[in-house]
């Protein structure tokens, strides 16, 4: 096959034919071998109007967008795969769009964008074209560094190389922000073309707005680069950790003010709540690696953070603190139980305390997490 057109669907009889007869007429006009790969899970007569006009029909494991798709793409023979929600909110004949800088070698992944084509009245609601997709296409091109104007549009098409690169995982809605990611993860030139959105006909749309919102900045949180936690948990453990020992000897002048206790405090808060931060890096990085094709996307910092290391850190800090801590109970002992003036010692050994234990439980946990 030339072309393979997957079409997730649930319950669409009203609009399943016209989506099949208009990927067949884009067929013949760029006179390439096609086929039609429906993935339904309807309870309708949507499959059987599927298979009478020569559609190749398939039943997915289990229910959710992105394992629809999986199923279908798993399916799909074509050296060039496009996909296509079965509602009528997008106008196949259309397609030819996307496929041509695919076919023109000017790309590997090609999306297709609304927000640059034209939204027909009604078609989007004003949460969803004001509020939800303006927000997560920022949050994901801040994020992952790439200029895409619309990350959940659902008319997109690849080469078949491209599709093994992404080695796409994901079971729902977040499937849409997963395949960009990847796309851009793997170097893929991707390349948007303007195309129309309609109102939807037939059934009621399935989407969930805040549960498929959710899912969607979930799975982008959770595969996030350094910059979302790693980084601001380091300058915070950092800036805590020097408050620590400037103050540690007592009260000084910085630039011109000058700092008691207090920010003693507020430096063991900036060192737990940054390392904090840390393990979540961490944790998302493993992760990332996890649901990358090529093993790759674990941080510089992760790979520095080892199980045999992190015990011995965690140990080092637990077992300092302990000691500073015990030698201010025996003074306090030997005092008659009287007041100590042994805050900041105090302050750093509860520090040191609860940093070599979380220490030591994240080498645990994230030495797990990286198990085959």
């Amino acid at each position: 096959m030339d072309i393979s057109v997957v079409i997730p669907t649930m319950n669409e009889e009203a609009t399943i034919e016209g989506c099949i007869k208009k990927a067949e007429e884009v067929f013949k006009e760029m006179k390439l071998k096609g086929e039609v790969i429906v993935a339904d899970n309807s309870s309708d007569g949507t499959p059987r109007i599927a298979k009478r006009l020569g559609a190749v029909v398939i039943t997915p494991k289990k229910f959710g967008y992105g394992n629809a798709y999986l199923a279908g793409l798993d399916a799909a023979s074509g050296k060039y795969i496009a996909m296509v929600d079965g509602d009528g909110t997008y106008d196949i004949s259309e397609m030819e769009k996307i496929l041509k800088p695919l076919i023109n070698r000017e790309a590997d992944f090609v999306v297709g964008s609304r927000f640059k084509g034209e939204i027909k009245g009604g078609a989007m609601s004003f949460l969803h074209r004001r509020i939800g997709n303006p927000f997560f296409n920022w949050f994901l091109n801040r994020i992952y560094k790439i200029d895409i104007s619309d990350s959940h549009c659902g008319m997109r098409a690849f080469t078949r190389e491209a599709y093994k690169k992404m080695n796409l995982k994901t079971e729902g809605m977040e499937f849409a922000s997963e395949m960009v990611i990847k796309a851009h993860n793997q170097g893929l030139r991707i390349k948007e073309v303007p195309i129309s959105y309609y109102p939807r006909k037939g059934s009621k749309s399935k989407i969930k707005s805040f549960d498929d919102g959710w899912r969607h900045l979930k799975f982008m949180v959770l595969s996030s680069p350094p910059v979302i936690f790693v980084y601001p948990g380091i300058f915070l453990m950092v800036t805590g950790f020097l408050l620590l020992l400037i103050l540690l000897g007592g009260p000084v002048i910085l630039l011109g003010f000058p700092l008691y206790i207090h920010p003693m405090i507020f430096g063991s808060m900036f060192t737990i709540v940054g390392f904090q931060l840390y393990s979540l890096g961490l944790f998302s990085s493993i992760y990332r690696r996890r649901i990358n094709a090529n093993g790759k996307g674990e941080s510089f910092f992760a790979k520095q953070f080892r199980l045999e290391t992190g015990l011995l850190v965690g140990m080092l800090a637990f077992i300092v603190g302990l000691t500073v801590a015990l030698m201010i109970v025996y003074r306090w002992v030997v005092s008659g139980f009287g007041p100590l003036d042994y805050q900041r010692e105090a302050i750093v050994s509860s520090t040191l305390v609860a940093l070599g234990v979380q220490v030591a439980f994240t080498s645990l946990f994230s030495s797990i997490l990286s198990m085959e």
